[in-house]
């Protein structure tokens, strides 16, 4: 965006100015004894009792509750591949999201790199700073490297929001949806349109939550995903091998015949004439932003419940129901990393929070709930202790 075309009236421009955080201090600083006590020489004291005992970083740093939100800018929002510049302030943004929900204090770190294994290599080297690490618009399929490789290596919480953000509250969604109809998770026909970083981590989340993978369809660009896809590599082999297992063969108008969910994570667009070809009382989550995959009023006309990505329709499928709490519980009970575990349990976490009210416009919370972030890190800090991953 050039200049010419910033608005200085315009309230979202006045918003950013100057950018929407800062750091503040937490001790008084108004005394000699105070910059004693904060610097030096007193800091020297906590340095080398840390140098001794390392662990002691989480009681006497800011480690505890601080997260790297980490970016190379090239798969922002529906923006795409944009740069680390233009993608700071959806980094502020997330940063401030962590603090106003959970109390997680965030710095947003953009990256001037997409190679892989630069990528890594910075996150390793800066993860002492950080109880965890926050992976944010990274496109597929480099992100899953990432990932994979940075849980491996380091022993804090690495979680990719774009994946598993998504994926959790997706199932928390879908099962409120399903007890709304009284419906079981492992009885419902799936169809998932898209098999990118989104795609895949839902189609894992539902898996894990009770969906029978047997009954999921994927999607990608150029049809369903199948064993008969003889090219397919990495994830989407994966998919082939797991789900599909009627041997479905066409495009999302065939994944879509008889299915009971359509989950939209791919931002094409679905003619109405497919959705008509899903079971009755159907479930669709159109999840593409700001079009949806199909039009919430066209959906309508066709199934029961429907969810979008959209705050401007109900059931917002908001990454913001998950991603402060999975983290504020991950810090709390210090989890080495986030297992499926701990992910189910913030889905259920979600769900909860809206279960003796649920209607067909209500199937997850508000994102402005402050309900949610202490229900998510409460049941993922007690998923961490189960799952054999926390450190207290």
């Amino acid at each position: 965006m050039s200049s010419s075309t910033v608005d200085p009236a315009d309230p979202v421009f006045q918003l950013h100015r100057g950018g929407k955080m800062a750091v503040a201090s937490t001790v008084p600083l108004t005394s000699r004894e105070d910059l004693s006590l904060a610097y030096t020489p007193g800091v020297a004291r906590v340095c080398e009792a840390i140098a001794a005992d390392p662990a002691l970083a989480d009681d006497y740093t800011w480690a505890s509750h601080a997260v790297a939100v980490v970016t190379d800018g090239s798969a922002v929002l529906g923006l795409g591949n944009i740069g680390p510049r233009a993608a700071l302030p959806v980094m502020e943004g997330k940063a401030v999201l962590f603090k106003q929900f959970a109390g997680v204090d965030a710095v947003p770190i953009c990256l001037d790199t997409q190679d892989v294994d630069e990528i890594v290599a910075v996150v390793r080297a800066l993860a002492p700073s950080f109880g965890g690490i926050n992976l944010e618009d990274i496109s597929a399929p480099r992100c899953f490297e990432v990932e994979r490789r940075l849980d491996e290596a380091l022993d804090i919480p690495v979680f990719h929001d774009d994946q598993h953000g998504t994926a959790i509250v997706v199932l928390a969604a879908l099962r409120n949806a399903a007890t709304l109809l009284d419906r079981k998770l492992g009885d419902l026909r799936v169809a998932v349109s898209g098999a990118g970083a989104a795609g895949v981590a839902v189609t894992k989340m539902l898996i894990a939550g009770g969906v029978n993978p047997d009954q999921v369809v994927v999607c990608d660009s150029k049809g369903i995903i199948g064993r008969h896809r003889t090219e397919l590599t990495g994830t989407k082999a994966e998919l082939a091998a797991s789900t599909n297992a009627d041997g479905r063969q066409g495009d999302i108008t065939e994944a879509l015949r008889d299915a009971d969910v359509l989950i939209g994570v791919s931002g094409g667009q679905i003619p109405e004439a497919a959705v008509a070809r899903m079971a009755p009382g159907g479930i669709v989550f159109a999840l593409a932003n700001p079009t949806p995959e199909v039009h919430p009023e066209v959906a309508a006309r066709h199934v029961a419940v429907v969810a979008t990505g959209r705050s401007d329709y109900p059931n917002q499928i908001n990454n913001v129901l998950a991603f402060p709490g999975v983290f504020r519980g991950a810090l709390d009970a210090r989890a080495t990393r986030i297992t499926e575990g701990m992910k189910v349990a913030a889905a259920d976490a979600i769900a909860g929070v809206v279960a003796e009210s649920l209607t067909a416009d209500a199937i997850v919370p508000s994102p402005l709930d402050p309900r949610v972030a202490p229900a998510v890190a409460a049941a993922v800090a007690e998923a961490a202790r189960r799952d054999g991953v926390a450190r207290r």
